[in-house]
This record gives structure tokens, C-alpha cells and sequence, in this order.
């Protein structure tokens, strides 16, 4: 058994930068970084790092059944979220994904940034773009620019601290 399990799934890379990062970050060799996606045996570990990209304000129902299926364990989740800074809309993420969490085990708090999307996502929306909705549209626009750049170092860097805060958190623990 695995001390650390870094798993996650991730469609345009960003999701991907975050866990590698927090792989990085997780001491000793008694870890694995592990895309849920590829065909690889996923090993059991004391403590997940569970990563997704955000839609539609959650995770796929690849990462919900992972999540469901975990008894006993601490973890800790992790995301990329096209849509903009937001502090509320990103705890409603962690209450949606968190709430797939079986109660025997514990649960160590999240992380979520910015990640950017797709060309395609634009182009959708300036596809709907109509006079009623002209404002809503331009905002959608604008942030979607402004997350071309993400996730960038400060992100990492959070997902850094992220990780050093759970493993305070862990710390003394026999794992």
C-alpha cells in the first residue's frame, strides 16, 4: 500500500499541471501519480489526492464512482475550473464532488483554480451571442480569456501550499 496516491483526470492538461505539482511536493517514494483514465491498475493508498476538471460545477461520474468506492482513507481533492475567480462558485464544486466522499472516511479539504478551455468553448458562445444576452455573452468571453493563461505559476504555487497544508494537517499520524 501506497503512502500517496495522486490521481486524476484531466481533458486539456490543467488538471494535470496540478497534480503534478502536488506530486512534487509529497515526501518519500511511497507515492504514485496516476491518470484515472489510462488502463493502469490503480494501487490502494492511507492518503488520495483526487484531481478533476470542472463541468457543469463538478467532476465526471468516473471520478464521482472512484470517490464512492474509497472506504477508510483521508483525502483530499483538487480541480481546474474554466469559469472565473470565484471563491463561492469554487466551494460549490467542493460541496457537489465532496458529497461522493463515504463518511467513514476523512476528508481534508480542496483545492481549485482556473484552468483554461478549449478554443471551442469561445466559439460557443459567440455563436449564442444575441442582443438580450450581448452582456452576459462578453463576460463569458472575457473570462474565457483571461483563463488562457491558467493555471500559471501562482496557481501552482497555491497547489503548493495546498499540499504542505494537508500535510500538516496528516502530520503525526502514523500513515
Amino acid at each position: 500500500m501506497l503512502d500517496y496516491l495522486v490521481l486524476y483526470q484531466s481533458e486539456s492538461g490543467n488538471t494535470k499541471k496540478v497534480a503534478a505539482t502536488i506530486f512534487s511536493h509529497l515526501p518519500g517514494n511511497s507515492k504514485d501519480l496516476i491518470d484515472i483514465t489510462t488502463d493502469k491498475t490503480i494501487p490502494e493508498a492511507r492518503i488520495y489526492f483526487i484531481g478533476f476538471c470542472v463541468h457543469q460545477g463538478s467532476c465526471s461520474m468516473e471520478i464521482m464512482d472512484f470517490l464512492s468506492s474509497l472506504s477508510g482513507k483521508l483525502i483530499a481533492l483538487f480541480g481546474t475550473c474554466g469559469m472565473g475567480d470565484s471563491p463561492s462558485y469554487y466551494r460549490g464544486i467542493e460541496q457537489r464532488v465532496s458529497a461522493w466522499i463515504e463518511s467513514d472516511n476523512e476528508y481534508l479539504g480542496s483545492f481549485i483554480c482556473q484552468g483554461k478551455m478549449p478554443q471551442q468553448v469561445r466559439q460557443k458562445y459567440e455563436a449564442k451571442r444575441t442582443s438580450a444576452n450581448a452582456d452576459q455573452i462578453d463576460r463569458f468571453i472575457r473570462n474565457f480569456d483571461q483563463a488562457l493563461i491558467h493555471p500559471d505559476s501562482l496557481d501552482l504555487e497555491h497547489a503548493k501550499v495546498f499540499t504542505e497544508k494537508i500535510l500538516k494537517k496528516i502530520s503525526g499520524r502514523r500513515i
